[in-house]
């Protein structure tokens, strides 16, 4: 269940886990796929999958790298 609440304009949206009420914070994630022995970025890992099943280079399953950015809105905690 969703629940949306507009406090002074600003609108907080909240989800029922296990019965209570919990904010939904806003997040952006951000997924580079890389080698790890060469630092070549792909743009997805699909991208990477066509180079290891490429038998012109040497690229394997074991270089495969990948880095996610996650990036929350701030946090202000009220005592």
């Amino acid at each position: 269940m969703i629940l949306k609440e507009n406090m002074s304009n600003n609108e907080q949206e909240y989800r029922i886990i296990d019965g209570k009420k919990v904010p939904v914070m806003p997040a952006k994630a951000t997924v580079t796929v890389k080698h790890k022995r060469t630092g070549a970025a792909y743009t997805s890992k699909a991208h990477f999958d066509e180079d290891v099943a490429n038998p012109e280079t040497d690229t394997t399953d074991d270089d495969f790298r990948q880095d996610v950015h996650i990036q929350v809105a701030e946090v202000v905690i009220k005592e």
